[in-house]
């Protein structure tokens, strides 16, 4: 079994009165995506902020490649690589400039001309921050946390303002970082990416884990399969959490009537379907 990355048990942050986190517990495989889910406010943005030793918690155990991440230890640092929500750079410098400045600060940084590679920039590799457009920013951003040859990068809404194909081009370069071997902790508001891109997710709705597991195999509350087919020109779909007896009863009353089910289909809901029904509110 691979080992664990990040260790997390009762996790708890609070500010006067108000739980943000409130016993939050995951583990994350090395060399696994995991994507942190939820909606504005559920206490995901403060759990990553945690993990990354930028805020102290009020209670419960953390420990990231084997350290706490409260010390700011050096050597934990130089191990892991941040893209947050909104970074930037010298908006003179150029791409070159720009990673070949943050590579200093590392003991054994990834060569200069590879990290611009990684991240699709070469022929940008001259052009000044101020040229770029977002999504060669954001691919700037995260050349800047790849320099240093982290084993863990933490992702924080890395494709935010992209267009559709920059989105994708940038779903390429994460699984590129997995097939490095990199661990990466992703949050994010797209489904679609989540369910693209991450091994495993956790929901996190009002500081608390509210489902975990690998995205296929979540689900809701309620039935956990689809059952659609087309029947006198019109579509029907089903919900039941026994697929197997529906189509047995649905199949043998279509055949009493001398009725074909066209487009019969049996489906999970999606991520997307599951993240609505576990994160909407109470009365809504």
């Amino acid at each position: 079994m691979a080992e664990t990355a990040i260790e997390v048990r009762g996790l708890r942050k609070s500010y006067g009165t108000v739980d943000a986190v409130r016993g939050v517990s995951f583990d994350v495989a090395q060399g696994e995506i995991f994507g942190l889910l939820g909606p504005n406010g559920a206490g995901k943005t403060t759990t990553v902020e945690i993990l990354e030793g930028y805020r102290r918690r009020s209670a419960g155990e953390v420990s990231v490649l084997g350290h706490d991440p409260e010390s700011r230890d050096r050597h934990l640092r130089e191990r892991v690589g941040i893209v947050l929500q909104g970074s930037g750079f010298y908006p003179r410098a150029t791409v070159r400039e720009a990673v070949e400045h943050f590579g200093a600060a590392y003991r054994r940084p990834r060569d200069t001309e590879e990290t611009i590679a990684l991240v699709g920039l070469e022929e940008r590799a001259e052009a000044r921050a101020t040229e770029l457009s977002g999504g060669q920013r954001r691919r700037l951003d995260l050349a800047l946390a790849l320099v240093g040859d982290p084993e863990l990068i933490f992702l924080d809404e890395p494709t935010t303002g992209f267009d559709p194909a920059a989105r994708r081009n940038a779903w390429e370069i994460v699984r590129t970082l997995k097939d490095l071997g990199k661990t990466v902790l992703l949050t994010t508001h797209y489904l679609e990416e989540a369910q693209s891109l991450a091994d495993r997710v956790a929901i996190v709705k009002d500081g608390r884990i509210v489902a975990e597991g690998p995205p296929a195999e979540l689900s809701p509350t309620h039935s956990r399969y689809r059952v659609a087919y087309d029947s006198n020109g019109r579509r029907v779909e089903l919900d039941t959490d026994d697929p197997t007896d529906l189509l047995h009863r649905l199949t043998s009353d279509a055949l009493a009537r001398g009725e074909r089910l066209e487009g019969l289909t049996v489906s999970r809901p999606s991520l997307e379907e599951v993240y609505l029904e576990l994160t909407e509110e109470e009365g809504r």
